[in-house]
C-alpha cells in the first residue's frame, strides 16, 4: 500500500517526515499536527524498508506510543509489531534487566513503586532515629519528594528546600540523611526506583561501550516525542543512544515547556542544535485548532519570552471573534461573572466542551461554590474539588457546630486533632456533650487539656452572625493546628483557607453559605462528562482542546505565581503556562483580570496589578471589558493604542461611596521594635494595625500581618 505523503501532509509536516540520514530537531508549535508528522515518520520508514525493530520511539506515556503504531500500522496496513516503542523508562527497564550484572547485581533487581519507595525512606528514617516524638516531622511522601526532586532536577537537597519547601528548611540536614541511607538500602538489597532506571542506566551504558555500540547498531532511527518536557539525564540518553550524527528525530515546542517542577529542563531543547551539530530545525506553525484572532495573541504572548525558537502560528480559520480580556471588581466578583459567560456559552457549546482554567487547584474555590448554586455540573482536573480538601474540611467541621450541635460526623472532625484523642474517644466525647454527660466530660477535660480550648472556641464562635466573621475567628484558632496537621504543605493549604474567607465575605447568613457549600450537585455527574464543564489547572489542561476557554485570575501573585517573580527563568515558564492555556481554544477565549484582589492579613481587597504578560500586548489584539459598579459589563472602546491589559476606571457616578471615618491614631514604627512567631521566627514589627494585629517583616518570609496574640514580643 504506497502513501501519498504530499497528499497527506502539509510542506513542514512533510519535510519532518521526508528527514533522514542526520539528527533534526522538528519544533511542533501548539495544534500543528505533532501526533501526525510522527505517526507519518514511521510509516514512511517501513514503507522503505526499515524493520520495525531498527525503530526506537521514546515518549512520555505508554498509551501515547501505542497509539502512534497503531496509527501508523493502520496507515500502512500491517502491524509494526517489533518496534521499540514506549517511555524512557520502560525502555531502560527492559535493557537494565537484561544487564544487571554489569553493575553488580548478580541475581537481578526488583523495582519498587511508589508506595514501596515511601516504606523503604520512612524505615531509614525510622532507623536514623529521626522525628521522634515530632508531631510535625514531614510525611513519608514528603521524605520521598526532596529526594526525588534532587535527583531528577541534579541538584542538592539544600537547594531544593530552600527554592521549594522553605518552611521545611529545618529538616533540610534530615532529608540528606535519609537520602543517602536511602541509596544505600537499596544498593545493599538489589532494589531500583522509578528514577533508579534512568540514572542505572546511563550508568550501564558508560560502563558497558559493547553493549552501547550494539544498541547503536539495533536503533538506527530513533525519535523522541515532547522533548522539551526530558529532563537532563533523558536528554543525556538520547545522545548516548543515537550518538552525535546518528538518524535522531527529536519534536517538541519550547513554548510548552511547562513541567520544571518534575524536572524538566528546557534547556535540552533550546541547546539541541548545539548538542547534535548541524542538526536541521523544522517548524510547524500551521495551527489546525485555533482561529487566527487566537493565533494572533498567543503570538504576541510568545515574543516577550528570553529564550526561545521563532515561530508564528497561522491557520486557515481567519474568522472568529477576538479574544475578550474582561476586568471584574474583584476576584470575589469574577466568579459571577464566570458563571454569566459559561451560561452564555452553554447555548452555544455542549458543557463539557467549555473549560476554565486557573494557575492553583485553589483559585478555582470560589467558582466551584458558585457554579453549585446555580446547578452547573463540573468536572475537576488538577487540585482536589473544594469540598474534598482535608483542611477546608476541618474548618467548616467548626462553623457547622455552631449550627448542629448534634453532628456527630463535624465533631468528629473537629476532636480527632487533639492530642491523645482517637476515633472511639471522639465519639464518646461529642455523645458526652450532646447527651448532657458532665461527669465523662470532667474526666475528659481533666485527661484533654485542649478539649476546654476546644469548648471555648465553640462557644465564641457561636456568637458570630456573619459567616466572614465566624470564619476570621475560625483562622485564629486553627492556624497553630493547620501547621501541626500538614507540616508538609500548610502554606499551600492556607491559600485554600483564603479562598474560603473569601467566599464566606460575600454572605449573610451562616446557614446560605453552608448549603451552598454542601449543595454540590450529583457526584455521579463526574462520570457523565457529556453534562459537566471542565475547570482544570494549565498544567493538568496540556494536550487537550474545548471550543471555548476562560482563564481566571490573571493578576501578580497568581499568574504569575509569586514565586515565578523572583527569577527569569521561572518568569519564562509561567509565560509559557499562558501560552498553553490559551491555545487550548478552538473559537473562543476569555481572560478575566480582577481589579482587586481578597487580602486574609487584613481582611479587605488591595488593588491587583494585572499579569505583565498581558501588559505587553497590543489593545488591538483582544476586547476590553469591565464591570461597573451599578450593571454589568461593559465594552471599553479603544482607539488601537496601549496595551490589552489596561481598563477604564469606573465611572465618577458608579463609585462607591468612601468610608470616611478617620483612623485611629498608630504608634511611630521607631516605638515597635522586634517580636517572635511560631512559624516564621524573629522579625521587625513594621507597622500596627487596630485593633490587634501588626504587619512584620520576617527575614525569608517577607512582609505578613499577624494577630498580636500569635506573637511574642521581644
Amino acid at each position: 500500500m504506497s502513501i501519498d505523503f504530499q497528499k497527506e501532509l502539509n510542506p513542514a509536516q512533510l519535510e519532518a517526515v521526508m528527514h533522514q540520514g542526520s539528527p533534526a530537531l522538528v519544533i511542533a508549535g501548539a495544534g500543528s499536527g505533532k501526533t501526525r508528522t510522527i505517526v507519518y515518520r514511521l510509516a514512511r520508514l517501513v514503507q522503505e524498508g526499515v524493520a520495525p525493530e531498527n525503530i526506537l520511539l521514546l515518549t512520555f506515556t505508554r498509551k501515547a506510543a501505542q497509539e502512534m503504531l497503531q496509527r501508523a500500522g493502520g496507515i500502512l496496513g500491517r502491524n509494526l509489531s517489533g518496534t521499540s516503542g514506549g517511555t524512557f523508562h520502560s525502555f531502560a527497564y527492559g535493557v537494565l534487566r537484561r544487564h544487571a550484572h554489569v553493575l553488580g547485581f548478580e541475581n537481578g533487581f526488583t523495582l519498587l513503586d511508589r508506595a514501596d519507595s515511601e516504606n523503604v525512606a520512612k524505615e531509614v528514617k525510622d532507623s536514623l532515629e529521626l522525628g521522634k516524638g515530632d508531631r510535625s516531622y514531614p510525611k513519608k511522601a514528603t521524605l520521598l519528594d526532596m529526594i526525588t526532586k534532587s535527583r531528577n532536577k541534579e541538584l542538592g537537597i539544600s537547594s531544593i528546600v530552600e527554592n521549594e519547601a522553605f518552611h521545611l528548611s529545618a529538616y533540610a540536614e534530615d532529608f540528606q540523611a535519609v537520602s543517602n541511607g536511602y541509596a544505600r538500602f537499596k544498593q545493599e538489597h538489589a532494589l531500583m526506583d522509578y528514577d533508579d532506571l534512568l540514572f542505572r542506566f546511563e550508568e550501564l551504558l558508560l560502563a558497558d561501550p559493547l553493549l552501547l555500540e550494539e544498541l547503536r547498531r539495533r536503533y538506527r532511527h530513533i525519535m523522541v516525542d515532547e522533548y522539551q518536557d526530558t529532563n537532563k539525564v533523558q536528554a543525556r540518553l538520547v545522545r548516548l543512544l543515537s550518538g552525535e550524527r546518528g538518524d535522531i528525530i527529536a519534536v517538541g515546542d519550547d513554548a510548552q515547556s511547562i513541567y520544571a517542577f518534575r524536572g524538566a529542563d528546557v534547556a535540552n531543547i533550546l541547546d539541541f542544535p548545539k548538542i547534535f551539530t548541524g542538526a536541521k530545525l523544522i517548524r510547524l506553525e500551521k495551527n489546525y485548532r485555533s482561529t487566527q484572532p487566537i493565533l494572533n495573541m498567543t503570538n504576541h504572548i510568545l515574543a516577550g519570552a528570553r529564550s526561545k525558537f521563532d515561530k508564528k502560528l497561522y491557520t486557515d480559520r481567519t474568522d472568529g471573534p477576538l479574544p475578550r480580556i474582561v476586568h471584574p471588581l474583584s476576584d470575589q466578583t469574577q466568579a459571577n461573572q464566570v458563571v454569566e459567560e459559561i451560561i452564555k456559552l452553554a447555548k452555544k457549546y455542549p458543557l463539557h466542551d467549555i473549560a476554565v482554567l486557573f494557575r492553583a487547584g485553589y483559585q478555582s474555590y470560589p467558582l466551584e461554590v458558585a457554579l453549585s448554586r446555580v446547578g452547573i455540573g463540573y468536572q475537576k482536573y488538577g487540585g482536589l474539588r473544594f469540598q474534598e480538601a482535608a483542611h477546608i474540611k476541618d474548618a467548616l467541621s467548626y462553623l457547622r457546630l455552631t449550627r448542629n450541635p448534634a453532628d456527630l460526623i463535624a465533631w468528629r472532625r473537629a476532636l480527632e486533632p487533639l492530642k491523645g484523642v482517637g476515633a472511639k474517644t471522639a465519639d464518646r466525647i461529642a455523645k458526652a456533650r450532646l447527651s448532657g454527660d458532665d461527669k465523662y466530660m470532667a474526666k475528659a477535660l481533666k485527661r484533654f487539656p485542649a478539649l476546654k480550648e476546644l469548648l471555648a472556641h465553640l462557644d465564641t464562635l457561636r456568637q458570630a452572625t456573619r459567616p466572614g466573621q465566624a470564619l476570621e475567628l475560625i483562622s485564629t484558632f486553627y492556624q497553630p493546628l493547620l501547621v501541626e496537621l500538614y507540616p508538609d504543605d500548610y502554606p499551600k493549604r492556607q491559600a485554600g483557607l483564603d479562598q474560603l474567607a473569601q467566599i464566606a465575605a460575600n454572605y449573610a447568613s451562616i446557614d446560605d453559605f453552608l448549603g451552598d457549600l454542601t449543595l454540590d450537585g450529583d457526584q455521579e455527574e463526574d462520570k457523565r462528562k457529556e453534562n459537566a464543564l471542565v475547570l482544570s489547572t494549565v498544567h493538568s489542561s496540556k494536550g487537550l482542546e474545548w471550543s471555548a476557554v476562560l482563564i481566571i485570575d490573571l493578576v501578580e501573585d497568581r499568574f504569575p505565581s509569586k514565586k515565578a517573580l523572583a527569577r527569569p527563568e521561572d518568569l519564562d515558564e509561567e509565560r509559557r503556562l499562558l501560552y498553553v492555556a490559551c491555545t487550548r481554544a478552538r473559537d473562543s477565549l476569555t481572560l478575566f483580570v480582577p481589579a482587586t484582589i481578597y487580602n486574609r492579613y487584613n481582611a479587605v481587597s488591595e488593588p491587583a496589578t494585572p499579569s505583565p504578560f498581558l501588559a505587553e500586548l497590543p489593545a488591538s489584539c483582544a476586547e476590553i471589558w469591565r464591570e461597573g459598579y451599578s450593571s454589568g459589563l461593559s465594552r471599553f472602546k479603544s482607539d488601537g493604542t496601549g496595551n490589552a491589559a489596561s481598563a477604564p476606571r469606573p465611572f465618577a457616578d458608579d463609585a462607591p461611596t468612601k468610608d470616611t471615618t478617620p483612623a485611629p491614631p498608630l504608634r511611630d514604627p521607631s516605638q515597635l521594635g522586634f517580636c517572635r512567631h511560631k512559624i516564621f521566627g524573629q522579625g521587625k514589627i513594621v507597622a500596627e494595625i487596630p485593633p490587634n494585629k501588626y504587619r512584620v517583616n520576617f527575614p525569608g518570609f517577607g512582609l505578613k500581618v499577624i494577630v498580636a496574640d500569635y506573637l511574642e514580643l521581644l
